[in-house]
């Protein structure tokens, strides 16, 4: 009897763990403090039903990095929420460039590392933008801030090999030329889905 009733509590606590690790999610950190980030808590209701959203929160990798057809929104946002400090296309302003290859916060090279940076804030003026871009336009903002990029990607956390084969370094004369409006017109969709 003894024995009957631990071996059902035993399964029915791998299936409660088995349950936990599917739904497993990253552990967002603030770049500065440290403390853990409220992605749940803090982050607007709207744009959280995603594909992307749901793999990023799973992996903590953007699978928006280097779609075409989301970098028209995020520019949007970009340039609503960012251009101010870090410049029209990230060259920066009063606060860093965000263009190059140089990141304040080494973390950055991770779209983990940027997201944390954005979502709760960091140094100086760099305050948390949590509260006010869902997570889907902020994943096409970090995929906007990637794509920028005016330097060498070969160290780039953030691209795959193929990525990194395929990347030419961002020309904003080309982006407002022929870019955007090609971008446009393709869907912002990840690729399995």
């Amino acid at each position: 009897m003894r024995f009957g009733i631990l071996a059902a509590g035993a399964v029915v606590w791998s299936l409660i763990a088995g349950a936990q690790m599917a739904n497993a999610q990253q552990v967002f950190q603030n770049t500065i403090t440290g403390e853990t980030l409220d992605v749940d808590g803090t982050a607007p209701k709207e744009g959280r039903n995603t594909p992307a959203v749901k793999k990023f929160l799973e992996t903590g990798v953007d699978a928006y990095v280097e779609v075409t057809g989301c970098l028209p929104k995020g520019e949007e946002v970009f340039l609503e929420s960012c251009s101010g400090c870090h410049g029209h296309i990230g060259e920066g302003k009063v606060g860093p460039g965000l263009n190059d290859s140089y990141w304040t916060y080494p973390k950055n090279e991770t779209d983990k590392g940027l997201f944390e940076t954005i979502f709760g804030g960091a140094n100086g003026m760099m305050g948390p933008h949590g509260q006010d871009i869902e997570l889907d336009d902020m994943l096409k903002l970090i995929a906007w801030i990637r794509h920028i990029q005016k330097d060498d990607v070969k160290d780039a956390q953030w691209l795959t090999d193929e990525q990194k084969k395929n990347f030419k370094a961002f020309n904003i004369d080309e982006w407002e030329k022929t870019g955007r409006t090609a971008a446009a017109k393709q869907q912002c969709k990840i690729s399995g889905n």
